[in-house]
C-alpha cells in the first residue's frame, strides 16, 4: 500500500500550507504545497514531509521525496495509503 503524488513546492512561502491542485503543461496534476523553511540542507523537504504527514493523517515517517530533491517538483511517496485515499484526503478531483 503506497500512494505517489507530484508536488510543487515553493520553499520561503511565508507559511506552510497546502494551496490546491495545478497540471503542467502536459496536463499531468500536482499539489501546490509552500512552506516557510528556506531550501537549504533538506530544510524546506523536511518541512513538506512534516505538512503532509499532519494533513494526510499519517505518521511522519511513513512520507517522503523520493525524487526532486533539488527541484521544486517533486515525488512524494505516502506508504501508509492507496493511492485514491491519499488524493481523496487531498482534495483532488478528476476532470
Amino acid at each position: 500500500m503506497t500512494a505517489k503524488i507530484a508536488v510543487r513546492l515553493t520553499p520561503r512561502g511565508g507559511r506552510d500550507g497546502v494551496e490546491g491542485w495545478s497540471a503542467d503543461e502536459t496536463g499531468r496534476p500536482f499539489l501546490k504545497v509552500r512552506v516557510s523553511a528556506p531550501p537549504v540542507e533538506g530544510e524546506a523537504n523536511g518541512a513538506l514531509e512534516r505538512l503532509l504527514a499532519k494533513v494526510l493523517k499519517v505518521a511522519k515517517s511513513s512520507v517522503r521525496v523520493v525524487s526532486g530533491t533539488t527541484a521544486r517538483l517533486k515525488q512524494v511517496e505516502i506508504s501508509e495509503l492507496e493511492q485514491d485515499e491519499a488524493l481523496a484526503r487531498l482534495g483532488f478531483t478528476p476532470s
